[in-house]
């Protein structure tokens, strides 16, 4: 099978198997009789954060420790820049006090944070405990706040994520649970089939795997936020998709780059490339998210545009530069 082959079955896989598992994480959570708040907040975020875990955990386990660390600062890119910044186009999007004072701050502070303990070229095991730590307070403040929410935005989560009578008989517990594990087992696959097509194609371009990682499967990876906040974007759902935009770019650096490092067999390096150009840009764009968010609340046309100009002028940069 060719690479572009692999690539283009992984990311299929990838997608296809991310959305079965969080559809089947959804129904069982509101089976157990979780809120729909928290269900959104957590289950959501953390599910669509998964293609990038089985990625990172993929190529650390195959030495490919650029491809790892790309995915993860190429993806944020893509979440922060393209993503948000279509939506905006498409749409002004008006902030919550949520988003603002919470969401936003706890962003730029994984961001921070990673380049902090990235500073010395490597990621080792103590790394790794920090990032995964800085991740479960995040969930657990995440879980405090969202208890707090008004009635609102409770019923907004519920609208969204409570299977709404259709006139048919509910699903059966067991439908979830098979769509939770086959969703989970394709994930790994499409995981495995990216990852191996990547390398390959990375030699036989002759770009680093690092490259391959902030480009093709970033974006790759990225799907399932991008198709949940342009879709609710047209709905007129955007608090909750772009709380979970936000809360995706925490968990893929504190949990997934986390657990990617404390699985990976040996000291995960930071490519130099990665570290003196990408990483920095990345922390770059999410403390410039600060005050675009804060300047009235909402982010307008035009700045939804500057940010999605903004990663045209980055991909292609980082295709001349490497080519």
């Amino acid at each position: 099978m060719s690479s572009a082959l692999l690539i283009v079955v992984g990311l299929a896989g990838l997608v296809g198997g991310a959305e079965l598992l969080v559809r089947g994480g959804t129904g069982l959570a509101l089976r157990l009789g979780i809120a729909p708040i928290v269900v959104g907040v957590t289950v959501v975020a953390l599910g669509t954060s998964l293609p990038e875990l089985a990625v990172g955990i993929d190529a650390a386990r195959q030495g490919n420790a650029g491809l790892a660390v790309g995915n993860i600062v190429g993806t944020n890119l893509v979440n922060l820049l393209l993503i948000l910044g279509l939506s905006a186009l498409i749409s002004p999007i008006a902030l919550d006090t949520r988003t603002v004072r919470f969401d936003l701050p706890l962003m730029a502070a994984a961001a921070l944070l990673l380049l902090v303990v990235a500073l010395d070229g490597t990621f080792g095991r103590l790394d790794g405990l920090v990032l995964v730590l800085f991740g479960v307070g995040y969930t657990l403040a995440i879980l405090y706040v969202s208890r707090r929410e008004p009635s609102t935005v409770r019923a907004q989560y519920s609208a969204e994520y409570v299977p709404q009578d259709t006139g048919r008989a509910p699903a059966r517990p067991w439908r979830d649970v098979a769509s939770l594990v086959v969703g989970i087992a394709v994930v790994v696959v499409g995981a495995t089939l990216l990852v191996d097509g990547a390398v390959d194609a990375a030699r036989a371009i002759g770009v680093s795997d690092a490259v391959i990682g902030l480009t093709v499967i970033a974006i790759g990876t990225s799907a399932p936020e991008l198709v949940t906040t342009v879709v609710s974007t047209i709905r007129g759902n955007r608090d909750i998709a772009l709380g979970n935009l936000l809360g995706s770019s925490v968990y893929n650096i504190a949990i997934i780059l986390g657990i990617t490092i404390l699985v990976a067999p040996e000291v995960v390096q930071v490519p130099d490339e990665v570290l003196g150009g990408d990483l920095l840009l990345m922390v770059a764009v999410a403390l410039a998210c600060v005050p675009v968010f804060v300047s009235g609340s909402r982010i307008s046309r035009l700045e939804g545009g500057l940010f999605v100009a903004a990663y045209g002028g980055y991909l292609t940069w980082l295709l001349l530069s490497h080519a």
